[in-house]
């Protein structure tokens, strides 16, 4: 299983365990998020900051969408690109490898597993509660997936 984590609040009032937390998780600004795979490790580091982050298992399209949109490739990520630099033919097979645990995005030189992204369109439903009454911190499941569409904007409705 893979999450992607999105960083929701600042580091304002944290304290320096769960700041190192953050950037062990390469989440350093509001609005970045990267996607990890899932073992006892994170699911601690995700417990410790829940309060900060929300996250949720992530699907292919989702992900695709992501990489050619917010990809951090100077030359962007196409599919030309990763069938030079991958043994897979399109974006859509390489972010289903990814979100099948077979490949890592650091697989392809020059490609970081940080996506900064945009505000939600819509807005987000509050950054003081949890998914689960009414907020958007914390574990949300397949509902992760929503918040990044709506963070990718019309952009990625033109790719």
């Amino acid at each position: 299983m893979t999450f992607a984590v999105l960083r929701l609040r600042s580091s304002v009032n944290n304290n320096r365990r769960t700041e190192d937390t953050l950037k062990g998780l390469r989440l350093t600004r509001v609005n970045h998020c990267t996607i990890i795979d899932d073992n006892p490790e994170i699911k601690g580091m995700l417990k410790r900051v829940k309060d900060i982050v929300t996250w949720g298992e992530i699907e292919p399209e989702t992900l695709s969408k992501m990489l050619t949109t917010k990809a951090n490739i100077n030359e962007g990520l196409t599919d030309d690109f990763v069938k030079e630099y991958t043994e897979y033919e399109t974006v859509d097979e390489f972010a289903k490898a990814v979100v099948e645990g077979k490949e890592k995005l650091e697989s392809i030189d020059g490609l970081k597993n940080l996506f900064r992204m945009h505000p939600p369109i819509g807005g987000y439903r509050g950054i003081k509660k949890t998914y689960n009454t009414g907020g958007s911190l914390g574990y949300r499941g397949k509902e992760i997936n929503n918040l990044l569409e709506r963070m990718l904007g019309p952009a990625a409705e033109k790719k």
